[in-house]
């Protein structure tokens, strides 16, 4: 099992570089994005990919309705030929609110746009072209569509936990990247559908990236309320409603991982024993720098144990 860390976008460039690289340093193994609607994620992981030599990078996660497989896989195929295929597209179903309110289009059939989508994407990373016309995207490639440099081929993530997006992302990804899934919901729901649908589409086992909110302190009390606050965002939406429930929790506060070094250490390998071949914490500086330093530190531990 690998271990990373997902870093804050609320650091100009130079700052996030700083950032990757003492994450690397702890010993870290990935530093992974998020995608808003503010900085391009794929060309931040490039540019602290192309900085930190060693550093695997990657994105979590681009959500498909807005975007195009010829425009991702651009995007994409040069952020692997600046990093030395050291780069991780991460894709997401996205949500009817920021969907319908920052595109202004309808956020209907999402299954069957990332299932096109995915089809589509692993044509042109795989081959640098396409030829896919699909019920509600075409992707062509009248003009040459591979970069040189951008191996192997990105692999495709998705962040999905309902059954339908495990079905398609076992038959047509690389693996998933469930966010707020803890490890009841890993063991008992999200592994098997996802890993029953890549061993019938026969392809290999699914990659299982976890993404944990999760805090190494000496206030655990403190830094819980300022969770529960960050991620009362996400109890709007019925997908992660669903997962925290499905994970014994009522709030997504409890999902996150708060506590010393040995209980954020337990924590982490309860992932481990439920499937998860990489965990990814999140929210490491929700307690400031002194604790998102003890985090890494012990993270960078963990991951060359």
């Amino acid at each position: 099992m690998t271990i990373g860390v997902a870093l804050p976008l609320d650091h100009e460039i130079d700052g996030t570089v700083r950032l990757a690289r003492e994450a690397h340093e702890a010993g870290l193994r990935s530093a992974w994005f998020g995608q808003t609607f503010a900085y391009d994620s794929p060309t931040l992981a490039a540019i602290v990919g192309r900085e930190v030599p060693g550093l695997q990078v990657g994105t979590s996660a681009i959500p498909v309705f807005g975007r195009h497989p010829l425009l991702i896989s651009s995007q994409a195929q040069t952020a692997q030929a600046a990093t030395g295929g050291r780069y991780h597209l991460g894709l997401a179903l996205g949500t009817k609110y920021l969907t319908e309110t920052g595109f202004g289009i309808p956020h209907e059939r999402p299954i069957r746009l990332l299932r096109e989508f995915l089809t589509a994407l692993r044509q042109l990373v795989e081959t640098g072209s396409a030829d896919f016309h699909g019920e509600l995207l075409t992707a062509t490639t009248p003009l040459p569509g591979a970069v040189p440099g951008a191996a192997p081929p990105v692999p495709l993530l998705v962040a999905a936990m309902a059954p339908q997006a495990l079905r398609a992302s076992g038959e047509l990804a690389d693996g998933i990247l469930p966010y707020l899934a803890g490890p009841r919901a890993l063991a008992d729901h999200i592994v098997p559908a996802v890993t029953a649908a890549a061993e019938a589409a026969g392809r290999p086992a699914p990659r299982i990236v976890a993404f944990v909110p999760g805090v190494v302190t000496a206030d655990a009390e403190s830094v819980r309320e300022k969770a529960t606050e960050a991620l009362a965002f996400y109890e709007r939406f019925p997908s992660y409603q669903r997962v925290i429930g499905l994970s014994g929790g009522t709030r997504a506060v409890d999902q996150a991982v708060i506590g010393d070094e040995e209980a954020v250490a337990a924590e982490v390998a309860r992932y481990r024993d439920a499937g998860a071949t990489e965990v990814v914490l999140t929210m490491t500086d929700l307690g400031g720098e002194a604790d998102r330093r003890r985090t890494w530190k012990l993270l960078g531990e963990l991951a060359n144990d």
